[in-house]
């Protein structure tokens, strides 16, 4: 979800809740306590340069169980990041606190923002050699004789 998505729903919204993807939600008193532009410049196993930018938010709980964030609110702290920062509309990362800090992609189910898993991927499988994924077929549709097949002594072949 881009940081102009993320802005025009929060336009619609009463409240601000977040869920994980296996459906436990963030705490209701979670805090953004950042919201930023993050840039990562690196280079690929298969020796190609990039470059990726994310808007990042960071969710954090507090004991402050009274705490509720409005969407007018985290409204107001977008604006303020894009103003004072100057980020871009990029692709928004949401960092979450579990057993350590996780990254999440994000996307909205209606109700509720979910927080998106995100995993690793090699970027130049060309060049590392990794197989691509064999076409897999169930035994039962291959057969050991067509139909249509040539039989010995047929004249066909």
């Amino acid at each position: 979800m881009k940081l102009s998505t993320i802005k025009e729903i929060l336009l619609s919204l009463e409240n601000v809740e977040f869920q994980l993807e296996n459906g436990t939600f963030v705490p209701e008193h979670f805090h953004v306590t950042e919201v930023g532009q993050i840039t990562k410049n690196f280079i690929d196993c298969g020796g190609v340069i990039r470059s990726e930018k994310v808007v990042n938010f960071q969710l954090w709980n507090a004991d402050d169980f009274e705490h509720r964030l409005k969407p007018s609110k985290l409204l107001n702290i977008i604006k303020l990041s894009e103003d004072k920062l100057g980020i871009e509309d990029a692709e928004i990362e949401v960092e979450y606190q579990s057993a350590t800090i996780g990254k999440y992609d994000l996307d909205f189910n209606g109700k509720n923002f979910v927080l998106i898993n995100k995993t690793t991927a090699c970027l130049a499988q060309d060049a590392c050699g990794i197989p691509s994924e064999k076409e897999k077929k169930n035994l039962s549709e291959l057969s050991a004789v067509k139909e249509n097949s040539c039989k010995p002594g047929s004249g066909c072949c």
